[in-house]
């Protein structure tokens, strides 16, 4: 028997003696049972808790090593549902991107939510659901420390134990299943596309089914040493399928990427790995790779625990096609940031441009609500007014403040990117990172605030000098200033909603800028029969080019317009409040108010307005900038709980060099600097 003594506070024990958790020896017909036992006996009272799960998990492996009843025990009951079910299922499924398409998987995922598909006792995934029947096991399962797994089972000796005939025949059908799999989605065109020589591409996906097949035919009339030596060459030919598909992911930023390609290399990849687990188990060389079991057990977990969670298949689906989305944006966000003193000097004067564009803009806005279109045709008037400002920013060079944060968070995020680099990433970049943000986001912003009140107030002066009437007067121009109050006004839920417009917008221009390069848009152009003969061909080219070029920003521009110009008239479309409050729009409809009421605003009310205008960017900016940068993190398979010192690190940064948050550095700070 195992004994689990469970603590209790000293008053307690003074009174009556502790009790004990009680497994029952194996009987041989409750071998299910008593793995459910053992996996309670570790389970903590929240599944957060990991402290209490890795004391309880200690606590067994002390009592496993104590008595060899125990660990005999144990071994007979995971023997018996290894013999007694069919492990073919989990090995070649449970884990793996679905073969269906997502709007197919979808609908399966909403059915079986309503009524779940009817377990089958002899599939091993049945007993999987019985150990682990709490639908937030694997929270704690994956956060007990990697070593205490590892000591686990080492001490079943999983990997030399496993010699029953059943179990071989079961893991030599999953190897080969999986091997038919791979081989056939090697030659997809998602696959073979980016290859020159299509015959070079697809040999290591046929060579390694035939070296399985090989191994299934041939198995009883090979000896030891020549079973190792073809598991060695089936090794190094998934080796180089990894490493063909790894090459097609390096590929994405140039040539950008599609659901479909990134579906079947995530799907390969998953089934490359899952053949090794296998291939691991079938070698019997006792070099067993426990960590990549151990990963494989918790993969399994998971997915039965959330295998009809709706939630996690939309995040781990929609996160497979964001990370080249952020890639893009983070590529474009580099242009944002300031390394130097010239950077900073380009991004203000730049942001300052951008401010007499979005002037103008203000104005002319103001203007078409004076017409009283109807809501329809005001919708579309405004998204035109504001889409014209931005794509004409964007093609001056110059900036809008709230713009950036989309892309500066992929940029920042891409410095933790461990897709890229499987070392520990160096948060010391990213601290360095994070003040070069912070710089330029106040080197935008002040370039943009220091010039559209001041000549937005011009505009409103020269159109009331040129046509003897204002823009807004009287309660029209209070209204103007009471939108803008941070407290009696809905200002700051607006300016929740702009941001969240404005991480969208950046999520469109990444999303359009990836397809236009993943399908060759602009060849396609300059080859289109229509084009070739009606447009002259230097013409047709310098099209093509600029679509290449701009498309991304074009559509997030013009989104952007649309999504701002189109809010007020919804509302009232629905008859319900919703608006959007964007810092230089308001910034610019303070200064129309002001002029409009003769300056006769009280002092502290104009500077609570003003407090307002200010407290907009900033929710404007923390809204766009947290939305995109969880994107960013979540799709480069990046956890920020593992790496809490980081906070310490950009705290010492912050206090050593305060100044580099607000200017650049004379000289470039090394990373040496921040440790």
């Amino acid at each position: 028997m195992i004994f689990f003594q469970r603590t209790q506070k000293q008053e307690t024990i003074a009174k009556k003696k502790d009790k004990a958790v009680v497994l029952p020896l194996y009987t041989g017909t409750s071998g299910l049972q008593y793995v459910v036992d053992l996996v309670k006996n570790i389970r903590p009272g929240n599944y957060r808790n990991t402290k209490e799960a890795e004391k309880k998990f200690r606590e067994v492996l002390a009592k496993l090593r104590e008595e060899s009843v125990a660990l005999f025990a144990l071994r007979k009951a995971l023997l018996s549902q290894f013999q007694n079910t069919d492990l073919i299922p989990t090995l070649t499924e449970s884990g793996i991107t679905s073969s269906r398409g997502f709007v197919q998987e979808l609908i399966s995922k909403l059915k079986h939510r309503i009524l779940p598909p009817l377990p089958h006792p002899k599939d091993f995934r049945y007993v999987i659901e019985r150990v682990f029947y709490l639908k937030n096991d694997h929270v704690w399962v994956e956060n007990i420390d990697q070593d205490l797994w590892r000591q686990f089972f080492e001490l079943l000796g999983i990997q030399v134990n496993i010699t029953d005939p059943d179990i071989i025949r079961q893991l030599g059908e999953s190897l080969q299943m999986l091997s038919y799999k791979v081989a056939t989605l090697g030659m997809e065109k998602e696959i073979t596309g980016r290859f020159s020589n299509v015959q070079d591409a697809i040999q290591p996906f046929i060579e390694q089914n035939r070296l399985v097949n090989l191994y299934m035919t041939q198995k009883n009339n090979f000896d030891s040493r020549e079973k190792k030596w073809l598991f060695a060459n089936i090794q190094e030919n998934l080796y180089n399928c990894t490493q063909s598909l790894q090459w097609i992911t390096d590929q994405r930023l140039e040539y950008g990427t599609s659901l479909a390609q990134t579906f079947v290399t995530v799907r390969m990849q998953q089934q490359i790995e899952r053949m090794h687990v296998i291939i691991d188990v079938l070698d019997t060389d006792e070099l067993f790779d426990t960590e990549r079991f151990i990963e494989y057990f918790k993969t399994v977990v998971k997915n039965e625990n959330t295998k009809n969670s709706l939630r996690e298949f939309l995040s781990v689906n929609l996160g497979l096609v964001a990370y080249q989305i952020a890639e893009h944006k983070g590529k474009k966000g580099q242009k944002y940031i300031s390394n130097s003193r010239a950077d900073f000097r380009h991004l203000f004067n730049s942001s300052m441009a951008g401010s007499f564009i979005i002037s103008f803009g203000a104005i002319i806005k103001n203007l078409l609500g004076l017409v009283h279109l109807p809501y329809f045709w005001q919708g579309m008037s405004y998204g035109t007014n504001y889409a014209t400002c931005f794509v004409l920013m964007d093609q001056s060079d110059a900036t809008l403040a709230t713009k950036q944060p989309a892309y500066t968070a992929s940029a920042v995020a891409s410095s933790l990117d461990v897709k890229k680099s499987q070392s520990r990433p160096d948060l010391r970049n990213l601290a360095l990172t994070v003040a070069k943000v912070s710089r330029s986001q106040i080197a935008s912003f002040a370039g943009n605030l220091l010039v559209v009140f001041p000549f937005t107030y011009l505009l409103a002066w020269l159109f009331n000098l040129s046509f003897g009437f204002k823009i807004a007067a009287g309660d029209a121009a209070q209204k103007l200033l009471a939108d803008q109050h941070p407290w009696q006004s809905m200002s700051v839920l607006w300016a929740c909603v702009t941001g969240f417009f404005l991480f969208l917008s950046g999520i469109i221009a990444g999303y359009v800028e990836n397809h236009v390069v993943y399908g060759n848009v602009a060849e396609r152009l300059k080859n289109h029969p229509i084009f070739v003969n009606t447009i002259p061909a230097k013409r047709l080219d310098k099209l093509a080019n600029f679509l290449n070029k701009n498309s991304g920003t074009l559509a997030g521009s013009i989104s952007l317009g649309f999504f701002l110009g189109w809010a007020a008239p919804l509302g009232k479309i629905f008859g319900i409040p919703f608006d959007i409050r964007h810092i230089t729009i308001s910034a610019g409809n303070t200064a129309i108010g002001y002029y409009g009421l003769d300056h006769n605003v009280p002092l502290s009310y104009l500077l609570t307005v003003i407090a307002g205008v200010l407290l907009i960017g900033f929710i404007n900016f923390l809204v766009s900038f947290s939305l995109a940068f969880f994107v960013a993190v979540k799709s480069r398979g990046i956890r920020l709980k593992d790496y809490p010192e980081f906070l310490g690190i950009l705290r010492r940064y912050f206090f050593r060099h305060p100044k580099d948050f607000l200017l650049p550095p004379k000289k470039t700070r090394s990373l040496e600097e921040l440790s």
